[in-house]
């Protein structure tokens, strides 16, 4: 399903969003399929809200240091 974007929210394609968050796009996919991240955009045209995905990042950076 997808989401209907709010004035003033940033997102990035697919591409972007997995490059930024060090991920293949199928990661980035999957993490909206699961409800982790929203996706706007049409079909063919995925989009990611910028700051999700960046908390999405710290909060993962986090745990993964944690884990060490």
């Amino acid at each position: 399903m997808t989401a209907v974007k709010k004035a003033g929210t940033r997102t990035v394609p697919t591409q972007l969003a997995a490059l930024a968050a060090g991920v293949s796009e199928a990661t980035i996919r999957q993490w909206a399929t699961r409800g982790k991240l929203t996706r706007y955009g049409r079909p063919g045209r995925r989009e990611y809200c910028l700051q999700e995905l960046t908390a999405l990042i710290a909060k993962n950076a986090k745990h993964t240091k944690s884990a060490q």
